[in-house]
């Protein structure tokens, strides 16, 4: 790797390994993120890489092992290059196919290709797969062009270029002017001004200040910050770069989740790359602003999320939230002024200085700019993770890039949000999806989580789901979130399990708004949001398990189970 002393050096780098790449052919692409290696990608690799070294085609047929692609329904998958052709749920045994058809003729293995499900056609370039099509992948783009172990692939597709002029050609005021005109906004919970928070944190007095990226991913079936950690780390560490600069802080911290082991060694591995090619420590780029990072990996508690809980986490104590103000930019780690945001929010920052912030604001509605990222779970047909420009229709995710619930079903509604979001009825498919939208309907963007369910589904045991989440989860330094959760909980199991009495649903909305405005952080605050917005869109579920003692979704054991077949023994009000 190449110490890198001056922008100059960084684009005469990047020229030659653009050089070396034009020599091959094809690229076969192998995604090899965590979903991918579950799925036997490495298996894949080893026996493509077997069969391009017994062809002797090495010269001419390159193989590039990357992070997620998104589609992780069809794992373990390859791309190959330059003509974007797609195979799916691949075997050790399709790889001899793939280098000799594909790799070296350009001809197409049709029996790997993708099938659409609605029309049975099989197509082969990933550009005409449903999934794709109605994307725009701004912040992942680079999963399908970089080894995250590489800090050469980064730097070839224009890696440190936005660093290099927010460092030489824009003061670091300019860089938050910058992000401000561009419209940025926070990608892991409302949406606040992303410029707005680096301003008051560059404002603050008191020295040394620190930058955050909030790592740190708890909403059960939400992944996007491990795609983006895995698969392009130096993404992220641009971004914070960046942003340090903007903030004159000198150092900072990645806090992720110690069940990420993919993503922390691919990070740390970054950083030390970074080090050694002068992007990290003193003098970068052979600047006089210095800056240097380091990975604290978290244990899982849903509430170190909260970021003066992770704050406090970083310190080495217990990840206990605490009262604002004052706020983390006032006051944040040791005392200090500390600004943090999550992982696609820095990951959005190199987009907006390479590209500039036109290009960016061009993108999405007048008060949400660029793309979002979700993870499209759920009763779906096309699950994975899918990056949209913002003001897109639900019933276009769902729907077009989703491919819709499986057939024979209907569609009931659609979780945002994660524990902290709310339930979002099929009737109103056609919302836009922007933070202001989201919030009218009862929801939030939060991190990016997006949960499909159909007629299968009983809401009211969805609640119930969430609020033992949050229950076992709630950190219990405030009575409002700690004994009003689990309140909430136990009214819910009631109405599930046949002994919720006249009153219980009113006593529940009653008690979901004390802890919302009562409570001491946002974990407790938004506790309520899975109950407000599903009483709000399916009063009437609610009130038939209540009165009737019956759950039309079938799903709640002790009310379609005659009473021969429940549990004996007396039941008693929780």
């Amino acid at each position: 790797m190449t110490r890198l002393q001056h922008p100059g050096h960084l684009e005469d780098w990047r020229k030659r390994l653009v050089e070396e790449t034009t020599s091959l052919r094809r690229t076969i692409v192998v995604t090899a993120g965590t979903c991918g290696r579950a799925g036997g990608a490495l298996e894949i690799r080893d026996a493509l890489q077997a069969e391009i070294d017994r062809l002797g085609a090495g010269d001419k047929v390159g193989l590039l092992v990357t992070g997620c692609h998104g589609f992780c329904e069809m794992e373990p998958s390859v791309v190959v290059q330059p003509e974007g052709i797609f195979y799916g749920r691949l075997k050790p045994a399709d790889a001899a196919a793939i280098v000799k058809q594909t790799g070296l003729a350009g001809k197409v293995v049709e029996r790997l290709t993708f099938e659409i499900p609605s029309t049975g056609r099989r197509v082969a370039r990933m550009d005409q797969i449903p999934f794709y099509k109605k994307q725009l992948r701004l912040v992942s783009e680079a999963n399908l062009k970089v080894d995250p172990e590489r800090i050469e692939d980064y730097i070839r597709i224009g890696g440190y270029r936005g660093l290099a002029k927010g460092l030489f050609d824009m003061t670091s005021e300019g860089v938050i002017e910058e992000v401000k005109a561009a419209g940025l906004r926070g990608r892991g919970g409302a949406g606040f001004p992303t410029a707005v928070k680096w301003e008051l944190c560059r404002r603050a007095s008191g020295h040394p200040k620190y930058v955050v990226c909030n790592a740190d991913e708890g909403d059960p079936g939400a992944y996007m910050d491990r795609s983006l950690l895995e698969g392009n780390p130096h993404a992220v560490i641009e971004g914070m770069i960046l942003g340090a600069y903007a903030m004159g802080a000198a150092e900072g911290f990645i806090y992720v989740r110690g069940e990420y082991p993919l993503a922390v060694k691919n990070v740390e591995r970054a950083i030390s790359q970074a080090r050694v090619c002068g992007l990290l420590g003193q003098n970068i780029l052979g600047s006089e602003f210095h800056f240097d990072l380091q990975v604290v990996q978290g244990a899982g508690a849903f509430v170190s999320g909260e970021e003066t809980a992770m704050m406090a986490s970083i310190e080495g104590r217990k990840a206990f939230p605490r009262q604002r103000p004052p706020f983390p930019s006032e006051s944040g780690l040791w005392g200090k002024p500390t600004n943090i945001n999550n992982v696609e929010t820095w990951a959005n920052v190199p987009i907006v200085l390479d590209r500039g912030s036109a290009r960016f604001a061009s993108v999405g509605t007048e008060k949400s700019k660029g793309t979002k990222i979700f993870s499209l779970v759920g009763q779906i047909r096309n699950t994975g993770l899918v990056e949209v420009p913002m003001g897109i229709s639900l019933r276009e995710i769902i729907e077009d890039i989703g491919g819709g619930v499986p057939e024979g079903r209907t569609l009931k509604a659609v979780q945002t949000g994660g524990p902290s979001g709310g339930c979002i009825p099929a009737s109103a498919l056609d919302l836009r999806i922007d933070f202001e939208s989201l919030a009218k309907a009862g929801s939030i963007m939060g991190s990016g989580g997006m949960i499909v369910l159909d007629d299968r589904t009983c809401i009211v045991d969805l609640a119930r789901y969430y609020l033992h989440f949050l229950e076992e989860e709630s950190c219990g330094k405030c009575v409002p979130c700690r004994a009003g959760t689990r309140r909430m909980s136990e009214l819910l199991k009631r109405m599930t399990s046949g002994l919720a009495e006249e009153g219980d649903l009113a006593r529940l909305e009653s008690l979901a708004l004390t802890v919302k405005t009562a409570s001491l952080c946002g974990l407790g605050q938004t506790a309520a949001n899975p109950v407000l917005s599903t009483v709000a869109h399916f009063r009437e579920e609610y009130e038939i398990h209540i009165r009737e003692k019956r759950c039309p979704a079938g799903v709640c054991r002790d009310l379609v189970s005659p009473p021969s077949a429940r549990p004996a023994g007396k039941k008693e009000r929780p």
